[in-house]
This record gives C-alpha cells, structure tokens and sequence, in this order.
C-alpha cells in the first residue's frame, strides 16, 4: 500500500490505467485492499475511499454545486482533473422515443458540444458495428458527444419490427432525423458504414442545414448487376461460417436473423429490379456538407466502380484508401481509421 500522504498521484495512476468499468474496483481491490488497511494510514485510507465515491458521484451527476463544495481542496483539485478525462470514457444507454419510429436505442459517450451520429450497416446497431469507436473516439474528439443508434427494428430498437421496402434507406434517415431533434441536437456530423453511409448520403443530400461533415465507407448509390447475383448468393445464412453468423444469432437470434438477413437481401434487389439499382443518386448530388470517403481497396461487398463515381459527384471530398482493407476497415483499422476520422472532423 502506497500512502496517500507521499503519493498524492495513486488515485489519479489508478484510474487512468483500469478500463471504465474497471475503474472503481480496480482502485478498491488492488490499492486498498483489507490486508493493506493495517499498513497504511488510517487518514490516507478514508482520503481514498472518499475521493473514489466522490469522483464516483460527480461524473455520474456533473453538478455545479460540488464543484463549488470541492473548489480549492486537494479533492477538487484531482476531481477537476480527473472527470473530464473519466467521463469522456464512459458511456450511457438508453431509449428516446421518436416520433414515427418508437423506442430507439442509443450508446451515448463524450460531452462534447459538437455532436457525432454513428450510422451503423445492414442489420447493424451501436455495439456490434461501432463498438473500437465507441471506447476510442471521445478521447480523440473531446469536444464531440458520440451517439451510436439502433434504427428502428435493428438492435435493441424493437418493437417495432423492421420493415423494408423501397424507401427504407430514406425513413431511416429522417428517423435519424427525428432522432437527433428529439435529443436536443439539431446540427450533428455523420459517420457511416455500408448501408449507414447509404443513410448518411440521403440525410446530408436531403437535410444540408442539419449536417456539418460526413464521412462513409463501404457504401455505393446504386447496385448493379454483379451485386444483385452476389447478394442473392449469400441471403441463406445456412450457407456462411458459424464466424459469420454468430455475431448477428447473439443479437436477433438464430431464426429471426435468417429471416431479416433474407428480408433485407430482396429489398436491395427490389431496387435493382424497380428502380435501377437507384439507392441515392440524387441525394449525393445534394450533398453540401465537407465529406471523406474511406475505402477497403478490397471490399468484396461494394463494386470497384462506386468509389470513383462518389468522388466524381464529391470533387471536394477527402479520400482515403486501405490498401489491403476490405469492407470492415473501421474494425481491422481500428486505431488508424479512428485517428483520420478524428482529425477530420477536428478539420485538420
């Protein structure tokens, strides 16, 4: 045991090393523990166990009167220093009922004043897509709230059951929409993946005012041909690897996931067959917002030539290419992905 009185800095080395959820625990189990209490200074051990519950209280409360209470005291002093930096890595859940839309469910990390909406893939929510995202990028924006949802019928956003059809990337975009008003929360960057990206297009094409950056991945306007026989080779999840599969089972369960995966499969090739493939080519044409364009060179889920039509239609995008990325970038690439990503919406 390491006393306080000589170490004024243990609290502060403990809590910046444990994980979050780790964090308390952490100080009490491996600093403080019974056995220590005989050595240590009875002052030093209730100073502890009091900055703990203290800090533990201020950022679950963030009240301006504690502040005031701690000002000037060595507690302040190190909850001053130490709650911006523990909170930022933290998170919150909950639901927030949106109009139209039910219940959604949302991760929110950061207290930032500029706000970030992570839109998640196809059948995708907060933690299966975004989850090295979630943990990193409040450390690298600390000045962005982080919000990661689950569309309607995806995650934990049911009821109510997902419905597909020809304009299911365009009610999920103003239920994105709808989302971020009722949060308080009018004017928000966008971060993208797949059919994320495909929402995130239509919401910044349709709704410039609301939208301060965009950057998406693995997403493409239209589908061609190629992508129609590819799609309709993979909808029966018998057919993929228990690797593949199990993520999804753990969310929808093994049943209900065949079914959605399916009922998504036909609704992108409902497209194809009555729209041209057409997802949001108007909508990218109406973009304003400054945009990146991240890509997996081989990302075997979107045709070469989306990338090229995207930065014809985005001359001023920002453009970044993993060489050996495929469609999960932001996964494999975790910490690279997440540093460009945060140096653009920090613009620099």
């Amino acid at each position: 045991m390491i006393c306080l009185c000589l170490r004024g800095r243990l609290i502060e080395q403990v809590l910046e090393n444990a994980r979050p959820a780790q964090l308390y625990t952490h100080l009490v189990k491996q600093q403080i523990n019974r056995k220590a209490l005989h050595s240590a200074c009875l002052c030093c051990c209730h100073r502890a166990f009091t900055a703990v519950r203290l800090i533990k209280s201020l950022i679950k409360h963030f009240t301006s009167c504690a502040y005031v209470m701690l000002s000037g005291t060595q507690l302040g002093r190190l909850a001053s220093r130490l709650i911006p930096r523990v909170a930022r890595s933290l998170h919150t859940e909950r639901k927030v009922k949106v109009q139209g839309s039910g219940d959604l469910h949302i991760v929110e990390c950061g207290n930032g004043s500029h706000n970030l909406l992570l839109m998640p893939g196809a059948l995708g929510s907060a933690w299966t897509d975004f989850k090295p995202q979630i943990e990193q990028l409040p450390k690298l924006l600390p000045d962005h709230t982080i919000i990661a949802w689950d569309p309607p019928g995806y995650g934990k956003s049911i009821p109510p059951q997902r419905k597909f059809g020809l304009e299911f990337y365009r009610e999920d975009a103003e239920a994105a929409l709808k989302l971020m008003r009722a949060l308080d929360r009018p004017k928000f960057s966008l971060l993208g993946w797949s059919d994320g990206g495909i929402t995130a297009l239509i919401l910044a094409g349709r709704h410039a005012d609301a939208v301060d950056k965009l950057a998406i991945w693995g997403a493409g306007a239209y589908l061609n041909e190629a992508e129609v026989k590819a799609l309709q080779a993979i909808r029966d999840v018998a057919t993929w690897s228990p690797r593949m599969r199990e993520p999804m089972e753990k969310v929808y369960g093994v049943e209900r996931f065949a079914q959605l995966w399916a009922e998504w499969v036909d609704a992108a090739c409902d497209f194809y067959a009555q729209r041209d493939g057409d997802f949001c080519r108007t909508e990218v044409q109406q973009v304003q917002a400054p945009t990146f364009i991240l890509h997996g060179k081989k990302d075997p889920m979107i045709a070469a030539e989306h990338v090229p039509w995207l930065r014809e239609q985005l001359p001023q995008a920002r453009y970044h290419e993993f060489p050996e990325g495929k469609h999960n970038i932001h996964l494999r690439y975790a910490e690279e992905f997440n540093k460009l990503v945060s140096d653009f919406f920090k613009d620099k």
